[in-house]
């Protein structure tokens, strides 16, 4: 599909700025890219005003278009490029050129990360909670302190209320906030999951709702596994630490659902340390 200057005026002449929108919806179902032409008439749209009064509420359905597309990256490349990505998201606009390390991986740029996942997400067929998460999930970043970078600390803190804002500004549905909240939360401790440390795997589970919300539960494994797989070198590999949470995930279903919570917590770790082949409690319940 080729797009050129006309294509921003074939959208029924409802409103300059949701056309604009439109457009990178478009682009991002499409095999082209936007010409330089299209991209002067999409920023000339942007630098006339056309996006401050547009009704959020009638944006998202567009943002959500694009989401869902087979290359979500090329939607938010588009809007970044005209100037509309600062005017409606401006929390993840702020993300691009700050730095993010992960283990055994040289620093990333977060906002070119963040494009990686959402076409990872996009390739694995990811549900729109799971592609909204990963473009909300590190909003928190972008100002973290220079002297901490690459490094964010506090990065949940400040997370959490932007993505309630996000939410609250588009009338997202209250699944994609949940599982945003969930996944600024979690997916970082789940990247950090030990076979020797059976006793907060069995915490996590409990928080993530793993016992009595596994499409939540779910979910959550494929933000991490996009977020993962996103780094170079990892295209197309499975996420390891998904795999430790269904062992421990499936060494609970034995646990009954009796007793005192802390009972429980104490049986599950335990059952997770035996799965595991824990060296920390071999000795206790071997």
């Amino acid at each position: 599909m080729a797009f050129g200057p006309d294509s921003l005026f074939d959208f029924g002449q409802t409103d300059p700025g949701l056309a604009v929108l439109r457009m990178a919806a478009l682009i991002a179902e499409g095999h082209g890219g936007p010409d330089e032409e299209t991209l002067d008439l999409l920023f000339e749209q942007v630098e006339a005003g056309h996006l401050v009064d547009a009704d959020p509420a009638q944006i998202w359905p567009e943002l959500m278009r694009g989401l869902m597309s087979p290359a979500p990256s090329k939607m938010i490349e588009t809007l970044r490029d005209c100037g509309a990505l600062n005017e409606i998201l401006p929390e993840v606009a702020a993300l691009f050129g700050v730095p993010q390390i992960a283990d055994g991986q040289d620093e990333v740029d977060l906002g070119q990360h963040l494009m990686k996942t959402l076409d990872e997400a996009a390739r694995r067929g990811a549900s729109l909670p799971v592609r909204f998460a990963l473009l909300a999930m590190h909003v928190g970043k972008s100002d973290s302190p220079r002297e901490h970078l690459p490094v964010h600390y506090k990065h949940v803190e400040r997370g959490r209320p932007r993505i309630e804002d996000i939410c609250a500004r588009f009338l997202a549905p209250e699944e994609c906030r949940d599982l945003a909240l969930l996944a600024l939360e979690e997916c970082e401790r789940a990247h950090r999951v030990s076979k020797m440390r059976a006793g907060p795997v069995a915490l996590m589970l409990e928080r993530i709702g793993a016992f009595d919300a596994p499409q939540r539960f779910r979910e959550l494994m494929m933000v991490c596994a996009c977020d993962f797989c996103a780094h170079e070198g990892r295209e197309g590999q499975t996420y390891p630490k998904a795999a430790l949470l269904e062992i421990a995930l499936k060494a609970c279903a034995e646990v009954a659902a009796t007793g005192s919570p802390e009972a429980r917590q104490t049986a599950r770790a335990e059952a997770i340390a035996l799965a595991f082949r824990s060296e920390r409690w071999s000795s206790e319940v071997g």
